[in-house]
């Protein structure tokens, strides 16, 4: 609804063009920039968008939006306006050349609209906006539907070229997800991104799409996989011990789930950017090493000595080596078998070790159950909770749960970012993405030294000392991540030869209306549907 200064290229991994704005300015040491705001950017009333809207913006969403924002833009120190049409950013510190990029990214709301408007009230009123869709009609809890703008400002904009094709588009919402996969099958939505690698290999074995009327997708991106798992809330006395959280990543038998439940398509999770140059391998050499040396005695000094592997078993699904290990820390960490109830106890107070694993979906019980297992091997008690999503949420922020199944994207350029993922300052704060309230003062001087980075050298250098020390802070059980994205969808649409190497990009699809009668008539297609395989080599040529 609402666009920015400048927006993001789907096919460039960290660079930005102008939208709202049509210039930038700053200085060498990256203390400041200026935009210029362009003439024709209007909000969807015709109101044009000036620089009181941008400092409106900026202010708003600092003072009363999402707590993200205020942790996100907290480097600006001043919002101005020093000529007409032109917004000015002055920042707290110099030489971090990611900042420029961070206020570029600022929504830009209409400021005669909002201050008539009590910004913080929940209310079903669609906003103005300024983007190529508006809200066009929607049902609380089943439907939205957009309507694209006819006289979008931005249509002809270079960014725009080739995207937003569709007259409407419509997102439904389903709470239990097999009813949204018959759903789908039944032809009652149009395209679904498959996440359980189970269902890809055995729920779509259906006429549809044997005749090619659904068609399979896969495609890859160059960015770093995330880092997922089960993540330990830190402000729980017990997993506060760095022993503690290292015993118990050998509950995941990673290579027995992969044979048995994923179809050896899942890769172990290790790193915080998995598969890209920033994944800490082997043992620190060079600069990298140069930079960790600062640290020693105040790190793991393993960081020195070996590369960091998750715990590896035989695969039969009892990790027998692994738990004997864990024993063995938890015992240092001052944890016991009680002979009497065989549950883990502390030698101290005589407290079980109980642990909740919070879930906003039952999907995940299959992949948990098995790790349940060998919890309770070590004589922990292990209770699932699934609860909806609203509640989950305000259980999240408010870092109200035991473990929770989730992780961290990283992109190729990392930076700000990073203190809202792992900086001590997030860790107490509400609906911050530091999920397991992680505090580390050399971390946060790690995340520091990056942000003033000089150049791509000294980034993957610095992003390589963070990931290690990351990895050896066990601030999860790492699971499993999957190089390629897979999706399905009734094929009534065209879509760009390449994909974009950030992944899917469905506004830059179109609507075909031969394919669209065929499938409506379910008429054969004159060739037959690409193969799996074919559509996985195409997905590689395209960046991944």
């Amino acid at each position: 609804l609402n666009e920015t200064l400048f927006t993001a290229s789907l096919d460039e991994p960290a660079t930005e063009y102008g939208l709202i704005a049509d210039a930038m300015r700053y200085p060498k040491d990256s203390s400041w920039v200026e935009f210029r705001l362009k003439p024709t950017a209007r909000f969807h009333d015709g109101h044009p968008i000036d620089v009181e809207d941008v400092i409106f913006s900026f202010d708003i969403l600092v003072e009363k939006g999402a707590p993200f924002y205020r942790a996100y833009f907290s480097d600006v120190a001043k919002v101005s306006s020093p000529a007409p049409a032109i917004v000015r950013f002055d920042f707290r510190q110099k030489n971090n050349r990611e900042l420029p990029h961070i206020v570029g990214q600022l929504p830009i709301l209409p400021k005669h609209y909002w201050q008539a408007r009590d910004f913080t009230r929940l209310d079903l009123v669609p906003p103005l906006g300024s983007g190529p869709y508006r809200i066009k009609a929607f049902e609380p809890n089943r439907h939205i539907v957009y309507e694209r703008v006819k006289d979008y400002w931005g249509a002809e904009e270079p960014v725009s070229r080739g995207r937003y094709n569709f007259d409407e588009i419509r997102f439904d919402y389903y709470r239990d997800n097999s009813v949204m996969l018959e759903a789908f099958k039944a032809d009652k939505f149009d395209i679904r991104a498959e996440t359980t690698i189970k269902d890809w290999h055995t729920a779509y074995d259906i006429p549809e799409v044997e005749a090619g009327f659904i068609q399979r997708y896969v495609f890859g991106s160059i960015y770093p996989e995330a880092m997922v798992g089960l993540i330990f809330n830190q402000n729980r006395k017990k997993f506060q011990d760095v022993r503690v959280r290292e015993a118990l990543g050998a509950v995941f038998d990673f290579k027995w789930s992969n044979k048995t439940l994923f179809y050896n398509e899942y890769s172990r999770a290790r790193s915080y950017y998995n598969t890209s140059e920033m994944e800490a391998k082997g043992v620190p050499q060079g600069r990298e090493l140069e930079i960790l040396n600062a640290y020693r005695g105040q790190i793991d000094p393993r960081i020195f000595q070996q590369e960091y592997h998750p715990p590896a078993s035989d695969g039969t699904g009892i990790p027998r080596q692994q738990l004997l290990k864990a024993r063995d820390l938890l015992t240092q960490a001052g944890w016991h078998i009680d002979q009497e109830s065989l549950l883990l106890v502390h030698q101290e107070t005589g407290q079980p070790f109980e642990i909740e694993i919070l879930m906003r979906t039952s999907r995940l019980q299959r992949v948990l159950l098995p790790m349940v297992r060998n919890f309770k091997r070590l004589g922990i008690a292990v209770t699932l909770r699934v609860v909806d999503a609203a509640q989950y949420v305000e259980l999240v922020n408010n870092r109200q749960f035991d473990l929770i199944y989730s992780g961290w994207r990283n992109s190729l350029s990392p930076g700000n970012e990073q203190m809202e993922y792992f900086g001590s300052k997030a860790a107490d704060r509400i609906g911050s993405r530091n999920y397991g309230a992680f505090k580390n003062p050399v971390v946060d001087d790690l995340i520091n030294r990056l942000l003033l980075a000089g150049n791509r050298q000294e980034v993957i250098a610095h992003a390589l000392a963070l990931d290690r020390v990351l990895q050896w802070s066990f601030l999860l059980i790492p699971t499993y991540f999957s190089a390629n994205s897979f999706v399905l969808y009734w094929d009534r649409f065209g879509r760009p030869a390449t994909p974009s190497i950030q992944g899917l990009d469905y506004l830059a699809w179109w609507w075909d209306a031969a394919r669209a009668d065929r499938v409506e008539k379910r008429q054969a297609p004159t060739q037959q549907p690409e193969t799996q395989q074919a559509k996985t080599q195409q997905a590689t040529q395209g960046g991944s």
